[in-house]
């Protein structure tokens, strides 16, 4: 029998199922998808998704539980695995899409997914992931439930002017709408206070906030929502990986020499990111030099503010994550510094 180098069981999260394929790697580098099943997505499902994983699975070879962060349903399965000890590996879902195309599969579907996720897991050397921080979590609820509030507020607003402006408003529809606008302001700042709790308790985070909000334009708000909705950058290794995270990628059609449709971002990403990054945007290219030549760049050449401002979205984003990787505040003239150096050390050799 061929010696066995790795053990992956796939798994395709959704809602209400776990579809799963486990396969091997042998000594020969052949890749092996030898089972597949469908469990459901709950407690009694995840166990024994387990004890078939166990019947089935070389003995002498850890199993790495290989899935997709598709958005909170796959978290229960993740942090059942990490309580038991199990080695379990996220990866992120343009990383699955990237890596599917390349296979020669014809039809999607829940099974081909998960042997794609398998097949991934078995080629690449996959970091082992482990469970974000409380704090995190427990923001990005607070964070994603004001966006549901502000959202509501703003419709029961526009309710309100289209009744005042009729010609005979009707005085219990006005009130009303005026008293739930006020209680949502209240629970907005309910929420405000809660985030400002957790803050001052954690002093990594704070300390964190105060580098990411030293960016002009990026505010206490928008610098939670990031780190809330990326658990800290957890699973991004490069500026390349968080734009594709956020939707902010380039997809373009080309067919030969020819290209079919205009370039645009994909927003085949997380929402909240590419909605956190607007307000920002709009006091940056008034206040980051930087930002303002781009800006200002993107709409002489196509005339398009829309794409300009996006463009300096992505650039807010990847400056988030850079500030944050190197834990230190914002230099307004840094990038000219780094050119003048550059132009030193030439001169010199």
């Amino acid at each position: 029998m061929k010696k066995i180098l790795k053990e992956v069981l796939g798994v395709d999260v959704a809602q209400k199922e776990l579809v799963v394929s486990l396969g091997r790697m042998y000594a020969d580098l052949s890749i092996e998808i030898y089972a597949y099943k469908v469990f459901k997505n709950d407690d009694a499902g995840i166990v024994a998704l387990l004890k078939w994983v166990k019947l089935l699975a070389n003995k002498d070879v850890r199993v790495n539980f290989v899935m997709e962060a598709t958005g909170v349903y796959h978290e229960k399965f993740a942090y059942y695995l990490d309580e038991k000890g199990y080695d379990v590996s996220i990866v992120l879902p343009n990383k699955i899409s990237n890596y599917f195309r390349t296979l020669d599969i014809k039809t999607v579907t829940d099974k081909t997914c998960s042997e794609a996720i398998a097949r991934f897991g078995l080629e690449r050397k996959l970091d082992f992931w482990n469970r974000p921080k409380k704090v995190y979590k427990e923001l990005k609820q607070l964070t994603r439930e004001r966006d549901q509030i502000v959202e509501e507020r703003s419709m029961v607003k526009n309710q309100l002017h289209a009744e005042e402006v009729e010609a005979e408003p009707n005085k219990g529809s006005v009130s009303r709408l005026k008293t739930r606008i006020k209680f949502l302001n209240k629970q907005e700042q309910e929420i405000k206070n809660d985030i400002d709790g957790i803050i001052n308790k954690e002093e990594n985070l704070k300390q964190e906030m105060e580098y990411i909000c030293s960016i002009p334009g990026v505010g206490k708000l928008t610098a939670v929502i990031v780190l809330a909705e990326t658990n800290g950058f957890e699973l991004i290794r490069n500026k390349k990986q968080l734009t594709s995270y956020a939707g902010f990628d380039v997809k373009e059609k080309l067919s030969g020499t020819s290209v079919k449709g205009k370039p645009k971002i994909s927003k085949r990403g997380n929402k909240h990111l590419r909605k956190a990054m607007h307000l920002p945007s709009l006091s940056s290219v008034k206040y980051n030099e930087a930002h303002k030549e781009l800006y200002i760049r993107i709409v002489s050449q196509s005339g398009i503010k829309m794409k300009a401002l996006v463009a300096v979205q992505r650039k807010m984003l990847e400056l988030i994550y850079v500030i944050y990787k190197n834990k230190t505040t914002y230099q307004d003239n840094y990038e000219q510094e780094k050119r003048a150096n550059n132009t030193i050390m030439v001169a010199a050799l």
